[in-house]
């Protein structure tokens, strides 16, 4: 018997004339057991393709907080050593040391949620477990 790439079977060809009905409904219930393992596999392997892209966004904004944390550590530290700057105004040489970082900062919270924006949740489950119900209440599939 030919298997599909999810470890599933192919079809068989029903032959009801040498079955009795007891053989039947066991071998549609085994097919309905088999059918509810693969969607369960079909989930978990799109919810951990989404736990990947969270975590990478997630990411994006720890490296966002550090660098706000900065922003203040280097606020402070401009603060002092701008009174002994020469050149530009103190609160000039802070202002353009602290806008510096307040903008990497915000790149990376945009391409973080960027990032989390494109999570689809799971589509291929969600269709095929509405192509299952709609089996499963004697409905043509097709007509969904």
């Amino acid at each position: 018997m030919p298997e599909t790439r999810s470890g599933g079977q192919g079809p068989e060809a029903p032959n009801t004339d040498e079955r009795s009905l007891g053989e039947l409904v066991s071998e549609a219930s085994g097919n309905l057991s088999r059918l509810m393992r693969l969607e369960l596999e079909l989930a978990k392997l799109e919810i951990a393709r989404d736990a990947r892209q969270v975590a990478k966004s997630s990411v994006l904004f720890i490296v966002a907080a550090v660098m706000g944390h900065m922003v203040l550590i280097l606020a402070s530290i401009t603060a002092g050593l701008a009174l002994y700057a020469l050149g530009l105004a103190p609160w000039l040489a802070f202002l353009i040391v602290t806008a510096f970082y307040v903008v990497i900062a915000g790149i990376l919270i945009f391409i973080g949620q960027r990032k989390l924006q494109r999570l689809q949740g799971m589509p291929r489950t969600s269709s095929t477990m509405a192509t299952t119900m709609a089996v499963l209440r004697r409905e043509h599939p097709a007509d969904l």
